[in-house]
Formats: structure tokens, C-alpha cells, sequence
């Protein structure tokens, strides 16, 4: 599928960046730290700490600890890795959000280091409010209390980024070999708001919009392999906050009893919104659309994620090439598959727009502010079926 393969950087030169950084959203990693780690991700959403338990208990069903934290720090040796076997000579850092490494300690180490000028590498892949300004609020307000912090620039949204969607490909492909012929694809990703879709991206519905070319795309390349054409639907998990609230729907399990009643052999759930398995992964589609389909009596198979695979760090590795191409005043290759073209490098002030959130203890408002979710979602302030949220 040559459309599909990165093409080699033509140069390893880093300049102006001395550093990159990992920046992802955190997560807990032994039972005590659970409550600790909500507390942070929902702070001044006054939410009692009694909710707060209750949606730890999916965390304690894992032994209280994330899988996100394991998995940045396998990823943080195959991309170290991956740039000793170009030759390109940067360290990679890295910070959290919400958890140990905290951004602000990482910074500050950076600083104490000498760095002035480092690239970031952000674990969401699309275009939001809680997928890409989110972070961006975050980095500038940690660069604001570090003194010297270096001045920071963040990578291209790079869900349309050949080493992303080569590597759904693949195991969308492994994960169809298991399942009745005529199966049906659904490309999941993480519910949010309608409101925050509406305003995704510079020209609104960004969100789904790209969640829906990415799918396209493989879809066109799995058909051109096998010749065949089978159904295929983009579905959501993770919802949280009140039912009077509208987020993207359906939701996964809803669409896996609407595919028994059609009659569909067998699906392949392909977890197109999430860079790893994490907390959503492993719960909402491991283990809570997995119960729907047993119970159902439809054949499931889930596609790996990108996580460590070669393609998909390679794909980083060469955007940090290209960026800095870029701030060197040069004209690299933006390589992306799909009818939307590359991401941008520099975000518009309007894009992404927060959504209002009330004071704390104030009823939530129609557009669901009061809960808005991440792409590493976070907790629901009510009562829901959702989970806990680390997505990065």
C-alpha cells in the first residue's frame, strides 16, 4: 500500500529544538493513588469525593493502576530508540497532566537541564477542545510558573498521518481474519459533547469530521486488499455527565444490538480515536462492549492500537524532523492520506473554544460544560455507565 508508507526524512537535523516532550494525560498506578488522581482531574468541578469512589471502583478492578503510565514509558523507549537509529540527537522528556511526572516538574527539569526550545508530542491524535487546546492551556500555564521554561511548540494533529492510519489498517485486517465473513467494521472513538464537536477545529466539527475521513480511509484500503465491501459505522464510548445533555452517539453497545437485529455475522471494533490501550480501551470496549456482544451472541474481535508499533513511531519521530524543517523556514513533505490535508502547525486563537463551565455547585448548563469530556476523558460529575477516563 505505497499511499500508506512514510516516506524517510530527508534530513535529521533538529534545529531549533535542543528537546522533545511526551505530554499525555496520567493516570494512577497502585490502589491509593485513584482517589488522588480524580481529585486532580476534576478539580474545582466540586464533585464530592464520595462520587468520586464510586467511579474509582473501575480502576480497583484493574488493581487500581492505569496501563497509560506503562505505556508512556514504552513508548518513550521505542522512540528513543527510533531516533539512535537516524542519528537524531534530542532527549525526550516526559510530563502528565494530571499525574506523576506532573508537566510543571518535567518543565522544571527541563529548564535545569538548559533547554530552551523543545517540541511537543501529544498523545491525542484530533482536533478538540480536550484533544489538542486543553493541552495547550495546560503547557501555557506551566511554562508560566516555571522560570526559564522553554518556549514550547506542539506537533500537527497527525490522526491522517500515513504511520497512523497504516497501523489501524493492519490490525483492523488481524482483527477481521477472526470474525464470519460479511463482517461489520466500527470505528470507535471517545464521546463528547455536541456542543464541543460544534466548535472543534478551525471551521467547527473538526472532531468527527476527521474521525470520519481517518475511517474512510481505511475502509478504502482493507477494500482495495480483499475487494470486499462490508458495513461500517463510526460509534462512541466513554459518555458521561446528565442524559438531558446531547453527546455523539451512538453509543458502541447501543450499535452492537442494533447490528444483531440487522442480522450482521460479526464485528470488528477498531478503537480509531485512542493511541493505546488504556482505560477506555481495556473497560469500555474490552470489557463492557465485549459483556454486550457475549450476551448478544455476536461474534467480536478488537484491533490492536497503535501503541509501540514500528509505523506509528516512526511517524512521530519523522513529524519532529518535519517541524523543525518547518521552523527552519523549509518546505517539507506533510505526508496525510484523506480529502482533509495535513494538520496544522499553529492553532487560530478561536479554534477549539473551551465551553462554558459553571461555579462549582452550580447546575450544569444545556451544552454540558459542567462535564466535558477529554480525549482522555474525565470522570462524569453525576451518575452514568461511564467510566473513568485516561485517554491520551
Amino acid at each position: 500500500m505505497p499511499h500508506l508508507v512514510s516516506p524517510d526524512p530527508i534530513r535529521t537535523d533538529a534545529a531549533p529544538y535542543d528537546a522533545v516532550l511526551l505530554l499525555s494525560f496520567g493516570g494512577p498506578e497502585q490502589p491509593e493513588d485513584v482517589l488522588p488522581f480524580l481529585q486532580n482531574v476534576t478539580r474545582g468541578r466540586g464533585i464530592p469525593d464520595e462520587r468520586l469512589k464510586e467511579v474509582g471502583e473501575h480502576y480497583y478492578g484493574f488493581g487500581g493502576r492505569s496501563p497509560i503510565n506503562d505505556q508512556n514509558r514504552a513508548l518513550l523507549a521505542a522512540l528513543r530508540e527510533s531516533f539512535a537509529q537516524i542519528g537524531l540527537d534530542l532527549p525526550i522528556y516526559w510530563g502528565n497532566r494530571n499525574w506523576a511526572p506532573y508537566l510543571t516538574d518535567t518543565l522544571r527539569e527541563m529548564a535545569a537541564h538548559g533547554i530552551r526550545r523543545a517540541v511537543v508530542i501529544v498523545t491525542s491524535a484530533y482536533p478538540s477542545y480536550s484533544g489538542c487546546r486543553q493541552y495547550r492551556e495546560n503547557l501555557a500555564d506551566a511554562t508560566a510558573a516555571v522560570e526559564n521554561a522553554p518556549a514550547i511548540d506542539k506537533l500537527r494533529h497527525y490522526a491522517n498521518h500515513p504511520g497512523f492510519v497504516g497501523s489501524f489498517v493492519e490490525s483492523t485486517a488481524a482483527a477481521l481474519a477472526e470474525l464470519p465473513e460479511g463482517s461489520a467494521i466500527a470505528y470507535v472513538t471517545h464521546s463528547i459533547p455536541t456542543a464541543m464537536n460544534a466548535t472543534s477545529g478551525p471551521d467547527g466539527n473538526g472532531y468527527v469530521t476527521w474521525h470520519l475521513d481517518v475511517a474512510a480511509e481505511i475502509t478504502a484500503e482493507l477494500e482495495r486488499r480483499t475487494g470486499v465491501s462490508r458495513r461500517t459505522d463510526l460509534v462512541y464510548c466513554s459518555r458521561s455527565g446528565p442524559p438531558q445533555v446531547p453527546w455523539l452517539e451512538p453509543d458502541v453497545n447501543d450499535h452492537l444490538e442494533d447490528l444483531t437485529a440487522a442480522g450482521v455475522p460479526g464485528v470488528a471494533v477498531v478503537p480509531i480515536g485512542f493511541v493505546s490501550d488504556h482505560m477506555e480501551v481495556i473497560y469500555d470496549l474490552d470489557t463492557e462492549a465485549r459483556a454486550t456482544a457475549e450476551k448478544l451472541g455476536l461474534p467480536m474481535a478488537r484491533a490492536a492500537t497503535p501503541g509501540t508499533d514500528q509505523g506509528f513511531v516512526t511517524m512521530l519521530r519523522d513529524l519532529v524532523v518535519e517541524r523543525a524543517a518547518a521552523e527552519r523556514g523549509e518546505q517539507p513533505e506533510r505526508p496525510c492520506v484523506g480529502k482533509l490535508g495535513p494538520g496544522w502547525d499553529n492553532c487560530r486563537p478561536d479554534c477549539c473554544p473551551a465551553l462554558r463551565r459553571p461555579a462549582a455547585g452550580a447546575s450544569a448548563p444545556a451544552d454540558g460544560s459542567a462535564h466535558q469530556a477529554s480525549s482522555d476523558q474525565t470522570p462524569p460529575a453525576a451518575p452514568s455507565t461511564a467510566g473513568p477516563k485516561d485517554n491520551a
